[in-house]
């Protein structure tokens, strides 16, 4: 059979179905990605372990990400790895302690960084301690800290609300 002319003007304006095009959507998924990277770390809270009760204060600041000491009723926890039993820190006359700087001098060889001024940034402490520890063992704990060259110590406190 033979086609009209209205058939074949039809097939000649028709236009062709070509590729996808995905520049689009691959834009929409570059800008999730870096959305999700920007935000992934910014919410980072510390979580005590059972073992340990905070004391209680108003916090103004959210909590950054440091090297994490744990003074427990029981022993010492640096960034995960336990260093000393408690009780002998209580004893000890030594105003430092030489085993938690140790820990500390081989975590500031672990940095990577790009600058001097990030692996600088790096040399902060938090310390989270059991409210029943006496104070001239988290005295040693600091002074040991800073001797390492950590001198950014916080205390990790349970946050209350602010009375107004």
């Amino acid at each position: 059979m033979r086609e009209s002319r209205r058939i074949r003007r039809m097939a000649r304006n028709r236009k062709k179905v070509s590729a996808l095009n995905l520049t689009s959507l691959m834009d929409v998924f570059t800008i999730l990605v870096f959305f999700l990277l920007a935000n992934s770390g910014s919410n980072e809270v510390l979580t005590p372990p059972k073992k340990i009760e905070l004391p209680s204060s108003v916090v103004e600041s959210k909590p950054r990400e440091t090297v994490v000491i744990i003074v427990g009723a029981e022993q010492v926890v640096v960034q995960g790895k336990a260093i000393i039993e408690t009780r002998d820190l209580i004893e000890t006359k030594e105003g430092f302690i030489p085993e938690i700087s140790e820990r500390l001098a081989f975590l500031s060889k672990s940095v990577i960084g790009i600058s001097d001024r990030t692996i600088e940034d790096s040399r902060e402490v938090t310390i989270l301690a059991d409210r029943e520890i006496p104070f001239n063992v988290l005295k040693k704990v600091m002074s040991s800290c800073t001797l390492s060259g950590y001198g950014k110590i916080s205390l990790a406190v349970l946050q209350k609300s602010t009375q107004s």
